[in-house]
């Protein structure tokens, strides 16, 4: 079943890439800006419906640290696999805006965090942060409509006469298949770990945290392999911002989200050193190679056997 749920993610993650590229065509809107919204919420459809459903089982902690995990490992393993595999041409990406708008949704949630337990009027101001960046978006890509005449179709996976239905049915394909897949993959693994023994806390924090994060990972890899580094990078950071913003703040609304000293003494920073170590890659435009992927995959196995010891 582990396998199939495998198979399911890749797939999706195909399908997604192929509608927000071919989306971004039709609209004549940048990649990378469909990347950050539709491509990012979509792939954040696990964290959501995991966090949702640890606040409404009174297991709170699960919710918090799915997000924190998830988040180390969008930017640790999620960026550092592909990269290693295949290279990531983060150079030609302009990403300055989105990567600040991450840095500070990073800050305010630290912010409300460090005011634990999260209560629905700091998930609420989280939710209203989330909504002005959407706004942002939205904007810059009616920007984009307005001056820009031309449109790229010299870039693999575009098809320039793709119908809309087609387009659709790859966005429903790619959002619907990626969360099933993960959960198929999710519960395999968590019923394994608890053959084993293994604390609930450390599955929250590895391995639910790594499974909610399959779809991010299946979309960059297959963005990665297709030479789409815009949707790759746009996809970890808008999913980043889902998962602090409107995750945690919908979450909020289904009961108070208390904060461990564990996780303010460590996890949270080490979230934050990972957002750190996209700045080269986001403000100055360097390539993301395989040296690069090395480093942060290797980074991301060393925070793992931490959690685990």
């Amino acid at each position: 079943m582990a396998t199939l749920g495998l198979l399911i993610l890749i797939f999706s993650g195909d399908m997604l890439v192929r509608g927000a590229v071919n989306a971004s065509l039709r609209l004549g809107v940048p990649a990378l800006i469909v990347s950050l919204t539709i491509v990012a919420l979509g792939t954040s459809a696990p964290e959501l419906l995991v966090s949702v459903s640890a606040v409404l089982s009174d297991a709170p902690g699960i919710a918090i640290g799915n997000v924190v995990g998830s988040n180390t490992a969008n930017i640790m393993l999620v960026l550092g696999l592909p990269a290693l595999l295949a290279g990531l041409n983060t150079g030609k990406c302009d990403t300055r805006a989105s990567y600040f708008q991450m840095m500070l949704g990073t800050l305010a949630f630290m912010l409300v965090a460090w005011l634990s337990p999260i209560t629905w009027l700091g998930g609420g101001a989280l939710l209203a942060l989330y909504a002005l960046f959407m706004l942002i978006a939205l904007n810059a890509a009616k920007r984009h409509r307005r001056d820009t005449a031309a449109r790229e179709t010299d870039i693999e996976g575009v098809d320039p006469g793709a119908r809309w239905w087609r387009i659709a049915l790859y966005l429903v394909l790619g959002v619907v298949g990626l969360p099933l897949g993960a959960d198929i993959l999710v519960s395999n693994a968590t019923a394994i770990a608890r053959a084993h023994d293994v604390s609930e806390t450390v599955i929250g924090l590895t391995l639910i945290a790594l499974g909610t994060s399959l779809p991010e990972l299946a979309t960059t890899v297959s963005a990665a392999f297709r030479n789409q580094a815009e949707v790759a990078l746009g996809n970890v950071l808008g999913s980043n911002m889902a998962n602090l913003l409107a995750i945690i703040g919908v979450s909020s609304f289904f009961g108070d989200i208390p904060v461990s000293s564990d996780m303010l003494d460590f996890d949270i920073w080490v979230m934050l050193a990972a957002s750190l170590l996209l700045a080269p890659f986001a403000l100055g435009r360097r390539n993301m190679s395989r040296g690069w992927g090395l480093v942060f995959t290797a980074a991301y196995v060393a925070y793992v056997a931490l959690v685990l010891v």
